[in-house]
């Protein structure tokens, strides 16, 4: 007794220094920082087609030679890029992700995390923290979605991340579930209309409508994601959801919709969806599983940038079943997805 009670308070007693563990998280923002810079830059594309100094990627990129070997040299020490020579510095299996031209690309999200939009609201976390109210309005004077409408610059970089992180999931997500049933599907607030296109690509019988704002739409048809083998199957139209979706689908998708407003607006949204949605359709909502207790979730990260930039949230399948009950869905099922997504099903009551 008196030996195992010794062992327990051994176990309390705090190390002479600190963890590795805590060490690498405290460095985790640097070489967060790091990875924007390099991205921004372009580094990856020009070692697309080999290892290169870096005196003569400076020169290409205009930038400071011994610097810039400094930050590669940082990243590369946690995995991203390789030094394969003296100064010299070629692509990886993690840097080949930050290239521009490859499926799967996440430079996009980098930038996107360098930007003033997504940024600068988080050296403001401590007041959601106080307030549970976005840091983005302290920050910016508005909400998110009227700062992007106001500064197209950063819509740009917003919808560029977008389209790649939806890019490298739509095809799982496509994959996990039979849209094809219904027939007809209308993706709300889609965007680019990239998930959309992934879902008709992967359901050729399945007839398609993006819905969003209009400035919103313009954009969609700038990168033309629905044309060529989709243009016959693919339509787009005006919807602003908060004030009425268009009728005509016997299905309804929205991917990363609710989670960006908390649970009056949310039920706004879902409850005029069940307007429009007939009593043999479906609504199938594209979120984050939110896993219980300590296991690691992306969904867990997700939902800060949602605390700190939208006022949303990431919710549970029982807190998605009460908010879809209370807009007149019954919750059928929910189905995960390779990518820790999950496709929520939910059918009329």
């Amino acid at each position: 007794m008196e030996a195992g009670a010794n062992t327990s308070a051994a176990t309390n007693v705090a190390p002479d220094a600190p963890p590795k563990e805590l060490l690498q998280i405290a460095d985790a923002f640097i070489v967060n920082r790091c990875l924007g810079a390099v991205a921004k830059l372009g580094v990856a594309d020009l070692l697309a087609q080999g290892s290169k100094s870096t005196a003569d990627l400076a020169t290409e990129l205009k930038v400071n030679e011994s610097a810039l070997r400094r930050v590669l040299r940082a990243v590369a020490s946690v995995g991203v890029f390789e030094e394969t020579g003296s100064r010299v510095f070629g692509n990886n299996r993690l840097s080949h992700f930050l290239r521009s031209d490859v499926r799967g690309s996440m430079r996009a999200r980098f930038v996107f995390g360098w930007s003033e939009f997504f940024f600068a609201p988080f050296q403001e976390i401590l007041y959601s923290v106080k307030t549970g109210q976005p840091a983005s309005i302290k920050v910016h004077g508005m909400d998110d979605f009227e700062y992007l409408r106001q500064h197209p610059d950063q819509a740009r970089i917003f919808d560029d991340a977008m389209t790649s992180m939806s890019a490298a999931i739509g095809p799982a997500v496509a994959a996990a579930y039979d849209f094809g049933r219904w027939g007809s599907l209308m993706d709300v607030g889609g965007g680019n209309g990239i998930l959309l296109a992934s879902i008709l690509k992967a359901h050729p019988k399945l007839r398609g409508v993006l819905a969003d704002l209009p400035h919103v739409l313009e954009r969609a048809r700038e990168r033309g994601l629905l044309g060529g083998e989709l243009e016959g199957r693919a339509t787009i139209q005006p919807c602003d959801f908060f004030h009425e979706i268009p009728s005509g689908c016997r299905a309804y998708v929205m991917k990363s919709v609710i989670h960006d407003w908390d649970d009056e607006k949310a039920q706004k949204i879902l409850s005029n969806c069940r307007r429009v949605v007939p009593n043999d359709g479906a609504l199938l909502l594209v979120e984050w599983g939110l896993e219980e207790g300590n296991q690691p979730s992306p969904g867990k990260l997700v939902d800060i940038a949602m605390l700190v930039l939208t006022g949303g949230r990431e919710r549970t399948t029982d807190q998605h079943r009460d908010l879809l009950g209370a807009a007149g869905f019954r919750l059928n099922r929910a189905i995960p997805t390779a990518t820790g997504m999950m496709v929520i099903e939910a059918l009329p009551t």
